[in-house]
């Protein structure tokens, strides 16, 4: 006679739909707060594209690329936090996870701290690379030392946002992200056109947003029972698991800005032309990553859990299920992008000689998200494994032995040499990636 508790076990199939959902629930809302995120570049150059001369959009426009650069950079602080934070969860460890928040969050404010202090030398550098004239430099110097109030508070949230990732909070930092973004709309209208702060308004209300950001995922963190500091946690043993992550990751970030900084001066000596033409398709790639990034979040956190957990058999069906998801994104993406990619590049751009220029690269374009999604994911994957000498050392090897080389080999080719390099970049990070963690689950040394 069967069991009579048979039937009130879940299918294998109502399991495997159970992780896809699980997966979606922290996909769908990354995916609409990285949507509305270019609502705040989109109204802070609006508001400056309306001030009376274009000296104050291009000199902010360039003070908040310095920054954000700086920021994507430091990015490392948002990775390791998912990974330690998901783990943690795993774990079902409050005390693990209380460790890691305060961890992450102290590494933050410090690096946010010194970024604050070095900002000075950082404007002086900075204007090396540029030959702006007297208009333009004061907007400059007005824009960054407002902005730059705002580093240990736009750091400490990417350790806010990450942990919460980790936490599987996504739906908490959806939230929070748009009421952020709306939030700066309203503060740039009052601070520039009631308050009349000119440049310094579109700065000030970021800052406000930043700090704003931080208070709202701190006050949302501490009331789900988070343990009280122990001083014994930011002690240099204690940060050391923390401060390895960080530093290999930081390599990874600073490999692959070299390889982006590299296709932004080269397409420049290539002429001002291809130089907006790599505007254009950066613009496609930017696109790219808002999807595939929701799904690498998401990644990080499923990955990061089992990992805590000690189950390899639910860390490899969680890289399964996000492969279906990326592989279904980038699908999506190239679709899109054969019907609508001549509609893009004319929403960007009305000059017809720039259109027709950019018309040749729309392969590139369809292939970047089958090519590219590979690396998106295995980023995530690592992420959540906390192995982030490999994401390092893959990245290194990519710049030095494929990117790096391919352009040289094709540089006769122009444009075409940028575009093939950064795309057999991609492609070398997806497959080593791949390989190396199909290498980690034949040794079973995905849980180490």
């Amino acid at each position: 006679m069967p069991n009579s508790l048979d039937h009130a076990k879940p299918s294998l199939g109502a399991k495997k739909r159970s992780a896809h959902y699980a997966l979606l629930a922290l996909v769908v809302p990354m995916l609409l707060a990285h949507l509305t995120a270019p609502l705040m570049g989109l109204v802070d150059t609006a508001v400056l594209g309306h001030m009376q001369g274009s000296h104050y959009l291009a000199g902010a426009s360039f003070a908040a690329l310095v920054l954000t650069q700086i920021y994507w950079i430091c990015g490392f602080i948002r990775m390791s936090a998912t990974g330690l934070s998901a783990q943690a969860r795993g774990q079902q460890s409050t005390e693990a996870a209380s460790r890691v928040l305060y961890q992450s969050l102290f590494s933050a404010v410090v690096i946010g701290a010194a970024i604050l202090a070095l900002g000075p030398l950082i404007l002086y550098v900075s204007f090396v690379f540029t030959d702006a004239n007297d208009a333009v430099s004061k907007v400059i110097e007005d824009y960054f030392y407002v902005r730059l109030w705002g580093a240990p508070a736009a750091l400490a949230n990417l350790a806010l946002i990450g942990w919460m990732l980790g936490q599987q909070q996504a739906r908490a930092v959806m939230a929070i992200q748009i009421t952020g973004n709306l939030l700066n709309i309203g503060l740039n209208l009052l601070f520039v056109y009631v308050f009349d702060w000119d440049v310094k308004g579109v700065a000030g209300a970021s800052v406000f947003v930043e700090y704003f950001i931080a208070f709202a995922s701190l006050t949302y963190i501490f009331k789900g029972g988070i343990r009280h500091l122990q001083f014994s946690w930011l002690g240099l043993k204690s940060l050391s698991v923390i401060s390895k992550l960080n530093s290999a990751m930081l390599g990874r970030n600073l490999a692959l800005q070299a390889c982006l900084v590299f296709m932004t001066f080269q397409g420049l000596r290539l002429g001002e032309q291809t130089a907006a033409i790599n505007a254009i398709l950066m613009q496609f790639f930017v696109l790219i990553s808002l999807g595939l990034d929701a799904v690498a979040y998401g990644v990080e956190a499923k990955i990061g859990e089992a990992k805590g957990a000690k189950s390899p058999r639910e860390l490899k069906s969680n890289a399964l299920i996000g492969l279906f998801w990326s592989n279904g994104f980038a699908l999506v993406y190239t679709l899109l992008f054969i019907f609508f990619g001549v509609t893009i590049i004319h929403l960007l751009t009305d000059l017809e000689s720039l259109r027709e220029a950019s018309y040749q690269f729309l392969p590139m374009v369809y292939a970047l998200p089958l090519v590219g999604h590979w690396c998106f994911l295995m980023d995530g994957v690592f992420v959540g494994l906390t192995r982030a000498k490999a994401m390092r050392n893959s990245m290194v090897l990519g710049a030095l032995l494929v990117f790096f080389p391919v352009w040289w080999f094709l540089q006769e080719h122009g444009n075409w040499a940028l575009w093939l390099a950064l795309l057999a970049l991609l492609a070398f990070r997806g497959v080593s990636l791949s390989a190396y963690f199909v290498y980690l689950a034949r040794q079973h040394r995905l849980i180490d």
